[in-house]
């Protein structure tokens, strides 16, 4: 008998996420990393303290919030389940930077 763990969903980073984390200090860079694989692999979709579902944006359906650090994605799952990560920033009081740019949510 074979006992089946919770589905493990596949990370992808946009290229323009991609792109978004060499605008991160290191260890910003080493955190969001961290967090992604930690939080986003299981159950992406279910909100936690620091996963939420988003109003209609720009950027993605979801956010989670690591410190500072704020990373956006898309969950699939047809074909396979998957995390999509379309942007990554950080947000300073109420301004979300991503890129070095201001961008309203």
């Amino acid at each position: 008998m074979a006992l089946e763990g919770p589905l493990r969903y596949r990370i992808e980073f946009s290229p323009e996420a991609e792109e978004h984390l060499a605008f991160l200090t290191a260890r910003e860079r080493a955190l969001v990393l961290d967090g992604v694989g930690r939080q986003l692999a299981h159950q992406p979709d279910a909100e936690t303290r620091n996963r939420k579902l988003m109003r209609a944006n720009p950027l993605a359906p979801w956010e989670l919030r690591i410190g500072d650090c704020r990373v956006y994605y898309d969950v699939k799952r047809d074909p396979v389940p998957m995390v999509l990560v379309r942007a990554v920033g950080v947000k300073e009081h109420s301004q979300l930077r991503i890129a070095g740019k201001v961008v309203p949510i």
